[in-house]
This record gives C-alpha cells, structure tokens and sequence, in this order.
C-alpha cells in the first residue's frame, strides 16, 4: 500500500517540524510538502497535490478557512483536516462549510491524529464529539446579517450608538434596531454580554 502523502501548513515551525517528525515515523505516511503562511499553502497544495492537507486554522497572509475555500473550490476531492488551538463555535462552523473533512485541537494525542488522518483519507468526516456538539448549537443559532456583524464588531470596541451610527452611515435608531436584533438572536440581555459571547463564538477578533 503507498503511503499517505501529507502536506502541512502551520507558521508555527517548531509544531510544524515535531509534526513532520511524528508523522514521517508513523508508518504509511510521508510528509512531503510544508507551508508556513496560507498564501504558501495554497501555492503548495496545487504543486504537490497532496492525498491530505493538514492545516492551522490561524496564519498569516490568509486564514485557514480562506485556504479551505481556495483548495476545495480548484480541487473538489481535496482532503483537510484543521488542526488548532482554537476552538470557538464560528471558527469551527466557518471552516466545515468552507469544506474541511475533520477538525483536531492541538492538544489532541498523536493515535487521535493518525486516527483521524487515516479515516479522512479514507473518505470519512472526522470530528470529535465535544466538537461536534458545538457545531450543533452554532447551526441552530440565528445568523447574524452582515450589517449585524458590522454593528457587533463596533460594540465589541467599546463603540457607542453614536460612534457606530458615524461610522456606518446610518442613523442612531437604525443602530439601536440592529442591537436590539442581535441581542434577540444572540439570547443576551445586554451589550456587555453580546460583546462577550462575540469573542467566545468567535464572531469578532480583536486583532
């Protein structure tokens, strides 16, 4: 049986070089490309074609959803797994419907890695329970419109209704129908509270 052709792609080198030293002793597997930035990835993947791309979900130059999106929309068979630090309910949402095929925290153990790598090769989708269970309960979750997520952003930043009415172009009372929306849809009381659980979700960054 040929071994699994792996590419990875995290900037982070020394997780990057442990990986490719665990996985290229594995046994059927061989790491034979890597990538330190999305944009690299990309570029990679199309001239490797690798049978599965293991990738962080956070680089620079593009995200890993952004990757995810770029692969599967030139090579519709692509095989991803995300493999992250993060684990908040709209990265892992916003990377599945981009089309990645399994989703593992860093922590994870390195049987649940080869695991995971051998069954998404294998054509199955791997996502672990506790993962599973918050993409469950973000899919139910309204969606927030993009006009919602423009006025969630400047709460987040400690914006007022004035401030955020200014800077989007709209009136005060346009701005406090929209809060008044997402607090709805969001199930919190107060702007504290929606700026809170939009870090957590993973709605808004600050970066």
């Amino acid at each position: 049986m040929n071994d699994i052709r792996i590419m990875l792609a995290d900037d982070h080198i020394v997780v990057r070089k442990g990986l490719v030293a665990m996985l290229n002793e594995a046994g059927g597997m061989k790491v034979i490309a890597e990538a330190a930035n999305g944009d690299e990835a990309v570029s990679l993947f199309r001239e490797h074609h690798p049978d599965l791309l293991l990738l962080d979900l956070r680089m620079p130059r593009r995200d890993g959803v952004e990757v995810v999106a770029a692969i599967r929309e030139e090579f519709l068979t692509a095989r991803i797994i995300i493999l992250t630090t993060f684990d908040t309910d709209e990265d892992i949402y916003r990377a599945l419907r981009a089309g990645a095929k399994g989703f593992l925290l860093k922590d994870a153990t390195f049987s649940e890695i080869i695991e995971s790598i051998r069954a998404v090769h294998a054509g199955k989708t791997c996502i672990p329970a506790l993962i599973a269970a918050k993409l469950a309960e973000r899919a139910a979750a309204p969606e927030l419109t993009p006009r919602e997520l423009d006025v969630l952003r400047l709460v987040v930043q400690g914006k007022s209704n004035r401030d955020a009415s200014l800077t989007l172009y709209v009136t005060e009372e346009t701005v406090k129908s929209h809060i008044k929306n997402i607090l709805a849809k969001m199930g919190v009381s107060d702007r504290t509270s929606a700026a809170t659980m939009a870090l957590k979700r993973g709605l808004v960054r600050l970066d």
